[in-house]
């Protein structure tokens, strides 16, 4: 039997995909979780071999998650479910310890398969989702022009981006330049919004 726990923020998504799951011989939900930060502890008090996770959920998302338990739970084997067909989270999933990747749309008998492939030391991508990451390419953005767009995007001021992230003021205004250039846009906000929407951030 494999043993699964199950993370998702959206309690209906989360329930049916329990129930379908459990409709499968192989395969036990053994926890469910609605929060990224309650995972490891689910995974290692139901000793759970798969941790199939969304993206983004409060505490932690999907990504930080896998990073986690690469180091806590290596064991466990990490499959994301994402509603966001971005490119970037592809590779950042991967980069991240994530052996399945997977749009949360797809069939129960798919979701089944990539949990069965990933249990049995394998890798699961969904081939969509692969083509679209290959043909977007690597993030043109630098880490920390990546962390500046991040501090960026509750509209905080140049000023409190420097102070957050002990960077120089002209340092900052030298980093949203550059990343506003390399995502082609003309402000910051549109910069966030392409960054986030490439699954860059």
């Amino acid at each position: 039997m494999i043993r699964i726990v199950l993370a998702d923020d959206e309690h209906l998504i989360r329930g049916a995909i329990a129930a379908l799951l459990g409709l499968e011989e192989d395969l036990e939900v053994v926890a469910e979780v609605g929060r990224g930060d309650q995972v490891a502890a689910a995974v290692t008090e139901n000793s759970a071999d798969i941790a199939v996770l969304d993206i983004e959920m409060p505490g932690a998302t999907g990504l930080e998650v896998a990073a986690e338990l690469k180091q806590t739970a290596p064991h466990c084997g990490v499959l994301i479910l994402t509603s966001f067909g971005r490119p970037g989270y592809l590779r950042r999933a991967l980069a991240a310890g994530a052996r399945g990747f997977l749009a949360k749309d797809a069939p129960v008998e798919q979701l089944a398969g990539a949990i069965r492939k990933v249990h049995g030391g394998g890798r699961y991508i969904d081939t969509e989702l692969a083509a679209a990451a290959m043909a977007a390419g690597e993030s043109p953005l630098t880490p920390r022009e990546a962390d500046v767009l991040r501090a960026a995007a509750d509209g905080a001021s140049v000023a409190a981006i420097a102070r957050t992230l002990h960077l120089g003021e002209g340092t900052v205004r030298n980093y949203l330049s550059n990343a506003i250039s390399k995502t082609g846009t003309d402000n910051r906000m549109s910069a966030i919004r392409t960054a986030q929407d490439m699954g860059w951030l």
